[in-house]
């Protein structure tokens, strides 16, 4: 069954001038009568992909006149305040966008500065640990496993000046040979 509508056939160029505003975002269009001559036009240009809830805030553009000031005047009319809105938008994705990067980033630095802390805790219980040992070995005497005790130098910088005393201490308390062999004058 073919319907036959008999339309009078009009060409407008109103969907290719909504293209050539060139902006991202959705339309709402609503008109109504206000007298028997004047329209009223609610123009929405809104864009769902936005996170902020700011955007529902943007109000519609309202315009009100005749068929015929409409027909002439409406693009000249939304134009300006409807980019302006898409460059609103567009702000506040890429505002959007940077601030949960941020939080990404913030997060990290987070981790890494506990990770840090973490790893400086841990080396300094090993550097006490092994200084308490070294304390013990040698105050029961002995003081060569109290100096193999005393942590390296280079592990630990922040403490190298108290550790090269510390085995310069404990190295005295030696017997004469543990670096050298005794010297001994040969038999006349």
């Amino acid at each position: 069954m073919k319907i036959n509508l008999n339309f009078k056939i009009m060409k407008t160029n109103f969907f290719q001038s909504i293209v050539a505003l060139q902006v991202a975002g959705n339309w709402k269009i609503n008109i109504a009568k206000e007298t028997a001559d004047k329209l009223i036009v609610s123009v929405l240009f809104f864009n769902d992909n936005i996170g902020d809830d700011a955007c529902k805030k943007v109000p519609p553009i309202l315009l009100k006149g005749s068929a015929q000031e409409l027909d002439e005047g409406f693009f000249q009319a939304i134009e300006q305040p409807v980019k302006q809105t898409a460059q609103l938008f567009a702000n506040m994705e890429q505002y959007g966008n940077e601030k949960e990067q941020a939080k990404i980033n913030s997060q990290m630095k987070k981790d890494n500065a506990s990770k840090v802390d973490k790893e400086k805790t841990d080396k300094q219980k090993k550097y006490e640990e092994s200084t308490k040992k070294a304390d013990e070995l040698e105050a029961e005497g002995k003081f060569k496993d109290a100096w193999m005790k005393v942590p390296q130098a280079e592990l630990y910088p922040e403490h190298a000046e108290a550790i090269r005393k510390r085995k310069s201490e404990l190295s005295r308390q030696f017997a004469p040979d543990l670096f050298h062999e005794p010297k001994t004058d040969p038999p006349c």
